[in-house]
């Protein structure tokens, strides 16, 4: 079997566990159409449909889901046995895919992930950044980042980055001269928030502490967007109060253009968690990036 087969049988296996092209391209980082041409390519060779396909769905033919049952344990074999062949290069080779929150792909990531690949140049990474809860093994990752309250109870799981973090509350000086600083949170219900969207299209509410008390609120105000650029934006010009990671907001308060509203009540939680699950052959990439992170960790407590 040539590579090309496996990768158009790994293609219809990303399409048939997401039932839709358009959400297995983006869990892959690939085009659509990159995948529809090769499960084509796929059923043309077999001389048998796998996919139903409609405008609004993507459903298994009969062959269809014979064979996604048949190729799920099939292909894993297959990637076991590379592993074992893997683990007996001087260094480890091939891709390690994750899928991590969008915050950690921005803040937490770039700077792991960089060292870690000039570490290990045989190893390409794949990484997926959305904020929607899957089955990443079902959806082809080697593993996920997600925190705490997200990790699954049956998954081992590894800290990566900060241990601990905090969102943090901050708003323009022009803003907070025109309408006041707030000095408890919940006087933020009569100022303008900047809300974020999660791809769920929920909002969430904020959450405040400070010793035993908590205090959470439902922020209005005059922006709500998925993407944390025109928050910050809007924050900037003044438009209202904005909520978020501490990461995300530390170089707009260093430069003046915001200032922190509320730190006294800022909430601390816990950094996040590589998670994975346990089996006989990790994959090679895995583990070598399981390795370094705890290297990592290792190295900075003893610092």
């Amino acid at each position: 079997m040539s590579a090309r087969n496996l990768a158009d049988l790994d293609a219809f296996m990303a399409v048939a566990r997401a039932r839709s092209f358009r959400g297995a391209a983006g869990i892959r980082g690939i085009s659509a159409s990159s995948l529809s041409e090769a499960v084509r390519r796929l059923e043309s060779q077999l001389g048998v449909r796998l996919l139903n396909r409609t405008t609004r769905s993507v459903t298994l033919t009969e062959a269809g889901q014979r064979a996604f049952e048949r190729l799920g344990p099939a292909l894993g074999e297959i990637d076991a046995a590379l592993d074992v062949l893997n683990g007996l290069r001087d260094s480890p080779a091939g891709t390690l895919r994750l899928n991590v929150p969008v915050i950690v792909a921005r803040v937490v990531l770039p700077p792991i992930a960089s060292r870690f690949l000039l570490a290990h140049p045989d190893i390409t990474l794949e990484v997926s950044a959305n904020d929607t809860f899957i089955d990443v093994l079902a959806a082809g990752f080697d593993a996920g980042i997600r925190y705490e309250e997200r990790v699954e109870r049956d998954m081992i799981a590894v800290p990566i980055g900060p241990r601990v973090q905090r969102y943090a509350a901050a708003a323009a000086p022009a803003y907070l001269a025109a309408h006041g600083a707030p000095q408890h949170p919940r006087e933020l219900t009569a100022h303008a928030c900047i809300r974020h969207r999660f791809a769920s299209g929920a909002t969430a509410d904020w959450e405040f502490k400070r010793g035993a008390h908590t205090v959470r609120i439902r922020p209005e105000g005059p922006l709500v967007a998925n993407t944390l650029e025109m928050q910050i934006a809007a924050a900037v010009a003044g438009l209202g109060v904005i909520a978020t990671f501490e990461e995300v907001l530390r170089e707009s308060m260093r430069r003046g253009e915001l200032v922190p509203v509320l730190p006294q009540w800022w909430l601390s939680f816990s950094g996040p968690f590589l998670y994975y699950p346990s089996r006989r052959h990790m994959p090679g990439p895995l583990r070598a990036f399981v390795d370094f992170i705890r290297g990592e960790a290792g190295r900075a407590t003893t610092s």
